[in-house]
């Protein structure tokens, strides 16, 4: 696994104890997932009290820097949830259980699912975007 900013994430998933919401489950369970994904490569950036994100990019992308962008929400380090935000027009939302947001990532129009609990249908829900989002990366309609 290729992850630019590696020792920070191990750093903080080892020391993310409380997880109520079990936000951690998901957001490994999506790192592998997409890690699993041939030419796909990573950064993480630490923000705390911010944010912890995993940006995910795929080896055929020219025009952009990234095709998935898993944030961990840590305005309340004791209920951190996740935010996974895509280009729009890389993904369908069938369900419409996203959020349009107009300019929201790296100032395009993004499309984000937010993880506030523990719900294994929005997660297999969202993990269908991630797929979608790193097939639309490989074939560079990025």
């Amino acid at each position: 696994m290729n992850i630019v900013g590696l020792e920070k994430m191990q750093d903080f998933l080892a020391n993310w104890r409380e997880d109520p919401l079990q936000a951690k489950d998901a957001f490994t369970e999506f790192l592998a997932f997409l890690s699993a994904q041939d030419n796909v490569h990573f950064s993480f950036k630490a923000r705390p009290r911010v944010s912890y994100s995993l940006r995910a990019s795929h080896s055929a992308q020219s025009r952009r820097e990234l095709f998935a962008l898993v944030d961990v929400v840590d305005d309340d380090p004791q209920s951190r949830w996740l935010s996974v935000c895509f280009y729009n027009d890389m993904v369908t939302d069938p369900e419409e259980l996203g959020d349009f947001v107009p300019e929201g990532l790296l100032g395009e129009d993004a499309r984000c699912f937010n993880l506030d609990g523990d719900d294994a249908s929005m997660r297999t829900y969202i993990g269908a975007r991630l797929a979608e989002a790193a097939a639309s990366a490989e074939s560079e309609k990025a």
